[in-house]
């Protein structure tokens, strides 16, 4: 998470203000990895992760105080997307997954019954909210600069832009990445991974947090498969064993293969939230 990556160069510590702020943090470094058949395997030690010239123990501390701090504000945002009914999913996957395809394929799909409205997350550019906006939507665009992830923080103040409906639905595109956005709680009742048949089935073990994370995968791009050497069993049983209770949908957002089966799993839970 961003105590390894740094959103940028350095160590992230938390600044109230801001949300993520730089700082430059020097303990004395400790060697915690294993070698074991051609593996050098840094996650073994209890921090599970290596910052250079971090201790582990400093890792777990500062790791905790962000965490902290934004699940503080995720609580808040939740809370107001409870109160007012507001079904919102956080969609995570890696870039080209084709999250927005699927997305604006969603939104085309149920914007005649459902009050709709969207957070995009990118490092840089307003491409995909200008392609939300062109379904009718509104859409807000957040850009991150060499930040890897939205956090809740960002999506609370997004949200008042917003003007969201009561009984709604927000869905929050967040940054293209598998490791950073599974960590950070944004607020959101479900997290839906998209992985693409086009990425390899071992995804699921090769990022086992953002799977472990989320309710729901979309298989995206099914319409390529008969061009592909992709095990979709294979994947699910990867998918499985990193996660039981999630629930995995075929889907093509060319085609529309699996679409109904999303909506009709987004319209439940809207459904239910809108329940008094």
């Amino acid at each position: 998470m961003c105590t390894v990556c740094g959103c940028g160069t350095s160590t992230i510590v938390e600044d109230p203000g801001v949300g993520h702020a730089r700082a430059h943090i020097h303990d004395e470094h400790d060697h915690h990895h294993a070698h074991e058949d051609g593996i050098i395997d840094f996650s073994k030690g209890p921090a599970g992760v290596h910052v250079p010239g971090l201790s582990p123990e400093r890792v777990i501390s500062v790791e905790r105080d962000i965490l902290s701090k934004n699940d503080a504000f995720a609580n808040a945002n939740r809370a107001r997307f409870e109160k007012d009914r507001i079904l919102a999913l956080n969609l995570v996957s890696s870039p080209g997954s084709g999250k927005t395809s699927l997305l604006v394929a969603a939104i085309c799909a149920l914007r005649d019954r459902w009050p709709i409205a969207v957070i995009e997350g990118d490092q840089q550019t307003s491409r995909d909210a200008e392609r939300i906006r062109a379904t009718g939507a509104p859409a807000i665009q957040i850009n991150t600069g060499k930040g890897c992830h939205l956090d809740a923080h960002m999506v609370g103040h997004a949200a008042e832009h917003l003007g969201l409906a009561p009984g709604g639905l927000l869905f929050i595109e967040n940054v293209g990445n598998l490791v950073c956005p599974a960590a950070f709680d944004l607020g959101e009742a479900h997290k839906v991974v998209v992985l693409s048949v086009t990425e390899g089935e071992d995804k699921p073990l090769k990022y086992p947090d953002m799977f472990a994370a989320a309710d729901l995968m979309l298989l995206n791009k099914s319409d390529l498969l008969p061009h592909l050497d992709f095990d979709v069993g294979a994947c699910i049983a990867a998918a499985a064993r990193v996660n039981p209770r999630l629930e995995i949908l075929l889907i093509s957002a060319r085609t529309g293969e699996g679409l109904p089966a999303f909506t009709a799993w987004i319209e439940a839970r809207a459904a239910a939230m809108a329940m008094p």
